[in-house]
């Protein structure tokens, strides 16, 4: 029972809700994938135990709380929520691409270095290449996991798929609630959905 939303309103909420997805998850990716590239190097491999410990600390804090504990220190909006979703997906994008990275064979570096590659056309001719399975994974679970995560944004007075959940807890109106829970796992799965999709026309248009 309960006032529906309507249907131009939940669009726009929806694509409120995927730009704050896709802004977190471009942060998180982003600073994974960076981090996981210095973790390899070898500059970076003193600082690998720190990136392990500051990746296991982001990821053990729920996006809830990290929201709850950014909202008096940045206000409300959608940085909190950006600040949560980058915290959240930045361990998996990290780990993936230092695994993936650690799958390519030594003798393939050495090989490329000794055509004459430097160290940085190495990177990005030869080992994010082969090790670019795994990275792309660990992508799209971050992906996901962003889509899904954003709702929580309506705490924090970020307009969002969360906003009919909030408001239909606040006025028992199970009809929105159940609109704003059901749109935001359909975005979920669409958005699964599409970077499936592109991933397989990706390899397509490689093996030709």
């Amino acid at each position: 029972a309960g006032t529906p939303v309507p249907a131009g309103r939940l669009a726009w909420l929806a694509r409120q809700h995927l730009v704050l997805a896709l802004a977190g998850f471009a942060l998180a990716g982003g600073l994974g994938l960076g981090l996981g590239i210095l973790a390899t190097r070898a500059a970076g491999a003193r600082l690998r135990p720190a990136l392990d410990t500051l990746a296991a600390a982001a990821q053990a804090a729920p996006p809830v709380v990290v929201v709850a504990l950014a909202l008096p220190v940045i206000g409300f909006g959608a940085a909190p929520i950006l600040l949560a979703l980058t915290a959240y997906g930045l361990m998996p994008v990290m780990r993936g691409t230092v695994g993936a990275l650690a799958t390519v064979p030594a003798e393939v570096r050495r090989a490329a270095i000794a055509m004459g590659l430097t160290p940085a056309q190495t990177l990005l001719r030869v080992e994010l290449p082969l090790a670019a399975g795994p990275i792309l994974e660990a992508l799209r679970v971050v992906l996901v996991l962003g889509v899904a995560t954003a709702a929580i944004g309506a705490l924090a007075g970020a307009q969002t798929l969360g906003t009919p959940i909030v408001v239909g807890l606040q006025n028992q109106n199970n009809l929105a609630l159940i609109q704003g829970a059901a749109a935001a796992a359909a975005l979920a799965f669409l958005a699964d959905a599409a970077w499936l999709a592109a991933a397989a026309g990706v390899s397509r248009f490689l093996r030709r």
